[in-house]
């Protein structure tokens, strides 16, 4: 496939309580008017940035979970986005990424926002995966991932890096800043969805998500910083033929992440 449409939702979410986003998040999605290949939500969306896992975690069986396997079917699109689970009696920051057919692959936040103490509540995942859709690669990473770039560092050849986020106002500079750094030093799009509106921990989000191309050019549109959906049209051409003519990645370092 040439082209991947993605549609980003940029979107407040409703503290603690999944029922309610997943209906919102549903209005949203089903306002979507043309055919996309991916839906993005942000990191947590169905509970907001919680250090209360025990109170609102789900299983990979839970309602949100097969939640986004009927909406990848009834839209035969994938549906992504970070989900606070519960498994083998250890809580992680996941990111699930599920197909049409409701298989479901999934990436553990590895860097940990220790700021608010998430690395004593959340188990950090040691893998960083890369998925295979629709003849495309995406790198999926989630939130303070955006400040690492050695684990994000393009080894694999992917085309999509991907962040979901829940990245307050008062850093947003960096956020805007390192989606591009990162789109120019792996030579990839990047896509970055974070979410609006404010927390009970008065953590107030204004947004600016994003799409940036393989030379950091920003390629996405709409710049507010309130809710909404933009769809971004990715063209696997203009990977192949920037790489073609710079080919600045086949000079990376070769190096190796201890964990």
């Amino acid at each position: 496939m040439q082209y991947l449409k993605t549609a980003f939702i940029q979107s407040n979410i409703v503290w603690h309580n999944a029922e309610i986003n997943r209906i919102n998040f549903s209005k949203k999605i089903n306002a979507i008017s043309e055919e996309v290949n991916i839906i993005i939500l942000p990191e947590m969306f169905s509970t907001g940035f919680s250090m209360n896992p025990q109170e609102i975690a789900e299983t990979m069986q839970g309602e949100t979970v097969q939640w986004m396997q009927r909406l990848a079917s009834e839209k035969n699109c994938a549906v992504s986005g970070s989900v606070i689970i519960s498994e083998n009696n250890h809580y992680y920051n996941r990111f699930l990424f599920v197909y049409p057919s409701g298989e479901i692959k999934h990436y553990d936040k590895r860097h940990l926002f220790t700021l608010a103490g998430e690395e004593k509540i959340y188990t950090p995942g040691n893998e960083k995966i890369i998925i295979d859709y629709e003849g495309w690669k995406i790198c999926p990473l989630v939130c303070y991932d955006l400040r690492f770039p050695v684990w994000a560092r393009n080894v694999e050849e992917y085309d999509v890096l991907l962040y979901v986020a829940n990245w307050p106002k008062p850093r947003i500079l960096a956020w805007d800043t390192l989606l591009r750094a990162r789109s120019i030093e792996n030579m990839c799009y990047v896509v970055g969805v974070n979410r609006v509106g404010s927390d009970t921990n008065k953590l107030e989000y204004v947004g600016h998500s994003a799409a940036y191309d393989c030379l950091g050019k920003r390629i996405s549109k709409i710049e507010i910083e309130d809710e909404f959906i933009e769809i971004v049209k990715l063209d696997k051409e203009h990977i192949s033929k920037v790489r073609r003519g710079l080919n600045f990645l086949n000079d990376k370092d070769e190096f190796t992440i201890q964990l």
